[in-house]
């Protein structure tokens, strides 16, 4: 789509309403007195929508009301591959500025506003949130964080990004579901390794060390259908009250801290693409789940799809 044949007032209108369309819904505003031009391509590859824009300077806002009024499928992660010009981000307090050859992770999920104070080139990647199986406090450690081409794994995820954006109009249907699948599985290091590095720079806080060893036996001893606070304190030398408060300044029972992080390790388990594919019971009943119906109720209120659907969609971008 572009805006070459398209009346000067009608310019703006017309490419806010395609980014609007292919990406989520945002507002979009010229930051120019002079009369806007821009052109916008969208493909799909597999479950991964990808949109490259170009345009005159230009911001683009996602608004807490655009939010609130859209449905949950449009919870998207996203990834913003600069090429050309330079893009600021803010979300969450955090203020990105990325410049050709860098990207930008985002979530759909809570308002943010990108500023493209020249004229650019970019590519957009958004998909699902719920098919990265990550935990939510991970992408909020990493929404709007910048990422340098020479930074953990950015060098090889805008590599493939790159490649993937240049060729998109190429790879036939079956393809495209396997590549969003590597899609997927290289966002989701990058988001580990950012959110793990952002966590390691912030000031400890007292009992932080206490809590980060209480984390660490729960994720070593997730396949123990017996892990319960009284086992955990026990092993911690702790009452099971105190172990309570240990958790309250962290958002989460540390019961529901136990379902939250088996449900994680399952999620990722079904979405490995291997030639020896273990069935949804087995994989359940390795990660502490002894109930099958119980995990199937469990995973669907987490996750939004039944396991195997969640195995279709992570394996074959089928959905």
């Amino acid at each position: 789509m572009a805006t070459v044949s398209v009346p000067g007032r009608e310019k703006a209108v017309l490419w806010s309403g395609a980014v609007s369309l292919t990406t989520v819904p945002a507002e979009v505003v010229p930051l120019t007195g002079r009369p806007f031009g821009g052109r916008l391509e969208s493909y799909r590859i597999g479950y991964v929508r990808l949109s490259t824009l170009e345009a005159d300077a230009v911001r683009v806002s996602r608004t807490a009301a655009l939010i609130s009024r859209g449905p949950r499928t449009e919870q998207q992660v996203g990834v913003g591959v600069q090429v050309s010009g330079r893009a600021v981000l803010e979300q969450d307090g955090r203020r990105a500025e990325v410049a050709p050859g860098g990207l930008v992770l985002y979530d759909t999920a809570r308002p943010y506003s990108v500023d493209y104070p020249e004229r650019f080139r970019t590519h957009l990647f958004h998909l699902p949130r719920r098919l990265l199986g990550l935990p939510d406090h991970d992408l909020r450690h990493v929404a709007g964080v910048a990422v340098s081409p020479t930074e953990g794994c950015g060098p090889v995820l805008l590599s493939f990004l790159g490649v993937l954006a240049a060729s998109a109009h190429s790879w036939s249907v079956p393809v495209g579901d396997r590549l969003a699948g590597s899609v997927a599985d290289l966002l989701s290091v990058l988001v580990s390794q950012q959110a793990a590095g952002r966590k390691a720079d912030e000031p400890v806080a007292p009992n932080e060390h206490l809590v980060r060893r209480v984390r660490e036996y729960i994720d070593n001893h997730l396949g123990d259908p017996e892990l319960r606070p009284e086992r955990i304190a026990r092993a911690h030398h702790i009452s099971v009250r105190y172990l309570h408060r240990l958790f309250e300044s962290e958002g989460v029972t540390v019961g529901r801290l136990v379902q939250q992080r088996r449900l994680e390790a399952c999620a990722r388990e079904l979405g490995r693409r291997s030639r020896t594919v273990p069935s949804v019971s087995a994989v359940a009943q390795r990660w502490g789940f002894v109930n099958p119906a119980h995990f199937s109720r469990t995973f669907r209120a987490a996750y939004g799809v039944s396991p195997r659907d969640w195995r279709t969609l992570r394996t074959t971008g089928g959905g």
